[in-house]
């Protein structure tokens, strides 16, 4: 939201006019891994409706947890690397 208003965006002319080298770098950093969090969460997302529909079928049991598994288990790796990118790129300032 704020960035956008300041017109800090990629591909905006005020990055490359207007910033330092290092303010730079850092805003390309911020959008390119805010970007590929949010890929990262939406591929969980899906991941988890399909655990849930394999569930619904029985394909996922007590016997074939697999799925089920291996999809929370990415879902909690995409909060983890959250944890650590929330406060490198919104807390410090």
């Amino acid at each position: 939201g704020g960035k956008f208003e300041h017109g800090i965006y990629p591909g905006s002319t005020h990055l490359v006019e207007d910033l330092t080298k290092g303010e730079n770098i850092f805003f390309g950093l911020y959008f390119v891994m805010t970007g590929l969090h949010g890929l990262h969460v939406l591929i969980g997302m899906a991941l988890i409706l399909i655990a849930r529909h394999k569930v619904q079928r029985g394909l996922v049991n007590t016997q074939r947890l697999s799925w089920l598994e291996n999809a929370g288990l990415y879902w909690h790796l995409v909060d983890l690397i959250w944890i650590f990118l929330f406060p490198l790129l919104y807390l410090i300032s």
